[in-house]
């Protein structure tokens, strides 16, 4: 999930971070207790403690930290292209495979985060206005280079994520289709709908 910590403090926070992936994913959010991360981090609940008030906080922190990471891969991706199709191909494909190899914590972001109450939904809405401004200002860029013919960016990026999370969701419920399997379909849908074939 993270790399290697640089001093031990960092340690213990990523590996209580570390057993709260695996534990939410197996347990659910409602049925973890946090002597169940405590136990699986092999730390104490002096240490949990010290780096999140409850397990409401180690949960958001663990959906900021798979945003944190998708968002960082995309940044990093898309800076190695120009083009605005390109971009939104490499996009595309970032999205499906960082969700192909984090499947915990997609599970955690996408699904156990809805209907948790208020903070819950604030925290996945706000995930999900980071990469609808993302996608959208990628739309963005392919209108303005000619990629695609201009249409309203804003409605796009919202279906386009709205199928990314159908799709994720789908996975994480059932196993099927496989991410990356996923991307050629997707992406021939996706881009049919912003005037690509």
């Amino acid at each position: 999930m993270t790399e290697a910590p640089a001093n031990p403090s960092h340690e213990t926070r990523a590996r209580i971070l570390e057993a709260a992936v695996t534990v939410f994913a197996s347990k659910g959010y409602h049925d973890t207790k946090v002597d169940d991360i405590v136990a699986e981090s092999n730390t104490s609940k002096g240490s949990f403690y010290f780096y999140f008030p409850s397990k409401q906080d180690i949960f958001l922190a663990l959906v900021d930290t798979f945003a944190d990471l998708l968002e960082g891969r995309l940044k990093d991706r898309l800076a190695t292209s120009t083009s605005g199709m390109a971009r939104l191909d490499l996009a595309l494909r970032v999205c499906l495979e960082t969700f192909g190899q984090y499947r915990g914590l997609a599970k955690i972001a996408l699904v156990q985060a809805t209907g948790l109450g208020l903070a819950f939904e604030e925290k996945r809405r706000a995930v999900n206005d980071r990469f609808i401004a993302i996608i959208k200002n990628n739309l963005d860029q392919a209108v303005s280079d000619g990629s695609i013919p201009p249409l309203d960016t804003e409605i796009a990026a919202c279906a386009w994520m709205g199928a990314l999370n159908e799709v994720i969701l789908r996975w994480v419920y059932t196993g099927e289709p496989d991410p990356v399997r996923s991307l050629p379909a997707l992406r021939k849908l996706l881009l049919q709908s912003v005037g690509r074939t």
